[in-house]
């Protein structure tokens, strides 16, 4: 994508079909002389004072053929979303109206902008740094509301401020390093190693930290696939119709109801959850019931989590051994179900079959136990009691591989101290670590990856 900041783009900038309002975005330096063109005010005295909205309509020059009825506001550069001059223009939202409206801006002076062109515009006008840019569309983009509240924490600068704090760290040293190769005479006195150990062991449990926290935030960004799988009539159905609190699968008496997988996608305390309810697995009675029962096993083979149910009023049962072993080596919960049958020592054989694994005791019908349940889930998979606090700052992956690069450059420098290195090559461990961080916010990054980043988008962002 080319830089293009002397031209005047514009796009639709709501999602696509019918909707009460629809909005055109203009942005550039020829924005409001293509409004004065195409939009004609109730007020003709109108004077286009900037963020104020104007009712009017949408009519062609040549023809003064009516498009629209509208409401525009003119925005003045730099107090806008891209620090360019903006306009806007709230249509109805008609697919037809719209377009033409589109088409008329187009021939009058703009071009259709680029897959997030808008917010590209804004990070190249300084008016939010690349992790900034990059919320947004996390932002769009979140499932529950711990993605919707890291990615507003991003926005508002939470991975900035931690690596500015860490390259102001690295800075402070690297400046008392070059001081030293100025006044090589005088190195053994400005270079104190451990004062430039103490100096540098912040910045690199900041960036251990960070690193840390990318993993936390891949699983609330993306989320996990979970199979909850069982013998037939455990309560498989039951309990996926309890987490969803709706009944979304048939729930009846006679095993083997459920032939096929069926999923659904869940909000487990801000954990995006892609969950597969699988057909019950047992010596198969037909080759429908086959099928079903090889699909479920194939879902357990991908499977990030599995939730294993046992029947609280049956007994422990030889396929309940074999599936246990089958779901070895993955993160796995038991879920005793039927709680409400009161079958105590029932429940005392299944947690005897099944010691130091995670274990709990549940009502599918009755909801009993259920928030106990959702939060094993996420404890299972993020290593962490869940706490209604957001982290302030949830780096992604492309910040995690320069993180991790920018700490292996911090570790050599301290290696270099250790071992008495030139202050010389030591400098260049500093810049390179600082140059790696400088890549995440923008400093740094190169054309090809800030194409990468803004193709994401989509158009009218």
């Amino acid at each position: 994508m080319p830089l293009k900041l002397d031209s005047t783009i514009a796009a639709i900038a709501t999602p696509p079909g019918l909707g009460g309002i629809g909005i055109i975005r203009i942005s550039g330096p020829a924005a409001l002389n293509i409004l004065k063109k195409i939009f004609i005010p109730k007020n003709p005295s109108c004077s286009f004072i900037s963020h104020r909205l104007y009712y009017g309509w949408i009519k062609e020059p040549e023809t003064n053929r009516c498009l629209d009825e509208v409401l525009a506001v003119y925005m003045r550069a730099p107090h806008t979303y891209t620090r360019d001059e903006v306009v806007e223009i709230h249509a109805h939202g008609s697919f037809t109206a719209l377009q033409q409206i589109m088409a008329l801006v187009i021939n009058n002076g703009a071009r259709l902008a680029d897959p997030g062109e808008f917010t590209k515009n804004a990070f190249l006008n300084g008016r939010l740094d690349l992790t900034q840019a990059e919320a947004i569309i996390d932002l769009l983009r979140a499932k529950t509301s711990q993605g919707l509240s890291a990615a507003v924490a991003q926005l508002g600068g939470g991975v900035e401020n931690e690596i500015k704090k860490i390259s102001e760290q690295l800075t402070t040293i690297k400046a008392m390093v070059e001081v030293a190769i100025d006044f090589p005479d005088e190195e053994a006195e400005i270079l104190n190693a451990d004062d430039l150990r103490r100096q540098i062991e912040p910045a690199l449990k900041g960036l251990e930290d960070l690193i840390s926290a990318a993993e936390h935030g891949k699983i609330i960004k993306d989320g996990i696939s979970a199979v909850i799988i069982g013998r037939p009539n455990v309560g498989k159905s039951s309990l996926l119709n309890a987490l969803l609190r709706e009944d979304r699968a048939i729930v009846t008496s006679v095993p083997g109801t459920t032939r096929d997988t069926v999923e659904e996608y869940l909000d487990i305390l801000g954990l995006p959850v892609h969950i597969v309810d699988t057909a019950g697995i047992r010596e198969a009675r037909g080759e429908v019931e086959e099928i079903g029962i090889q699909r479920s096993m194939a879902k357990l083979t991908t499977a990030d989590l599995v939730i294993m149910l046992l029947d609280a009023g049956s007994p422990p049962h030889a396929d309940d051994e074999r599936l246990f072993a089958k779901a070895a080596g993955k993160p796995l919960i038991i879920v005793i179900n039927k709680s409400d049958i009161k079958r105590p020592e029932i429940i005392r054989e299944h947690y005897a079959r099944f010691p130091d694994t995670n274990i709990v005791t549940i009502s599918a019908k009755t909801g009993d136990s259920l928030p106990q349940l959702e939060g094993l889930i996420y404890k299972t998979i993020t290593g962490d009691d869940y706490s209604a606090e957001s982290r302030q700052a949830i780096p992604n992956l492309r910040h995690q591989a320069a993180m991790t690069k920018a700490l292996k450059a911090g570790r050599s420098f301290l290696r270099g101290l250790n071992n008495e290195l030139a202050p010389d090559l030591m400098a260049i461990d500093l810049q390179t670590a600082l140059d790696y961080l400088g890549e995440i916010v923008g400093y740094t990054t190169t054309e090809d990856i800030l194409d990468k980043i803004f193709s994401d988008f989509c158009l009218g962002k």
